[in-house]
């Protein structure tokens, strides 16, 4: 079972497999495994190494895949205590989590798929999935603050589920879809409510920066979740938002990735978030939204827990 992190420790960015408490470097890992088995080539051992980030991992396929097992393996069969294996593995709590895909092709957003989040908006039920795209740059690590900009009070909560694109394509039938998902994730698709719904277009009122937290890890598809079976749960200061379950989905994962697939190729590293149970702040009585000194946590089956502290705008103008 693999589930794939970014991390920094020491100073240094890593590619990080999920062990429980700890991360495992599988690029140092691998490196090491080499060496003990007598490849010290500097060409063997770059042919042999495992990718330094998720996109390059995908991109390797099984053959990367079963050279993290091994190097997984390699580096937790050493003595804890020896330097080499603290130069592999890194207790989660001494490390800082950061994108796990901080430069995907695209993140495509997915509007309205859950019913009773479109009846809570006072909207119709869409024909074809409603989508939108978010910018690369509004990411946001777990831990790290949702900012509420000065130009507006209306911040609002959207927990999701999230996959990422493994091997892409056009045209892709429903059929053949579940093949070209890598692994899951959970998204926050954080939306500032005044700039979205004063035009028709949703752009600008998802793409402030410091608005999409993602992560921790990406759970690869050898975990066997079933992502239309997952709860999802949003609580801020520890009060649930939302709970609902991604076997509400309007469109599910088939459908939306042999939609989008139609009018665009999608590419290995794409992230694909496929929309929020009802319970947004906006639609609440009276409206409800984020302030700074929140804590906001989404929770998925399978997933673990997406947290981030909500902090106010600081301007250099």
């Amino acid at each position: 079972m693999t589930r794939v992190a970014r991390f920094r420790a020491r100073g240094i960015d890593r590619i990080g497999i999920l062990r429980g408490d700890h991360y495992v470097d599988p690029t140092r890992a691998m490196a090491e495994l080499l060496r003990d088995r007598g490849v010290w080539n500097a060409q063997e051992l770059a042919a042999a190494q495992v990718p330094n980030d998720l996109i390059g991992i995908l991109a390797g396929g099984v053959a990367s895949l079963d050279a993290i097992a091994a190097a997984v393996a390699h580096a937790e069969g050493l003595p804890p205590e020896s330097a080499r294996a603290g130069e592999l593995i890194f207790p989660i709590a001494e490390t800082t989590t950061l994108v796990p895909i901080p430069r995907p092709p695209k993140i495509i957003c997915v509007a309205r798929n859950y019913r009773e989040h479109a009846k809570e908006a006072g909207l119709p039920i869409p024909e074809i999935p409603i989508l939108f795209p978010r910018f690369a740059n509004t990411q946001l690590a777990d831990e790290e603050p949702i900012i509420v900009p000065t130009v507006s009070e209306q911040v609002d909560w959207e927990g999701e589920l999230a996959l990422v694109i493994g091997t892409g394509g056009r045209h892709i039938a429903q059929r053949d879809a579940m093949s070209h998902v890598a692994g899951f994730t959970i998204f926050n698709d954080v939306s500032v409510r005044d700039y979205q719904f004063r035009v028709t277009q949703y752009t600008a009122g998802k793409n402030f920066q410091a608005s999409g937290p993602i992560g921790p890890a990406v759970a690869l598809t050898d975990e066997g979740l079933d992502p239309h079976a997952l709860e999802i749960t949003t609580t801020v200061n520890g009060v649930v938002k939302q709970r609902g379950n991604t076997s509400e989905m309007i469109f599910d994962i088939p459908t939306l990735i042999s939609h989008i697939s139609e009018f665009v190729e999608l590419e290995p590293g794409d992230i694909i978030p496929t929309g929020t149970p009802a319970g947004v702040g906006f639609k609440r009585t009276p409206a409800e939204f984020l302030r700074p000194g929140d804590r906001v946590e989404v929770a998925i089956d399978g997933l673990g827990v997406l947290s981030n502290p909500v902090e106010a705008e600081v301007r250099h103008d």
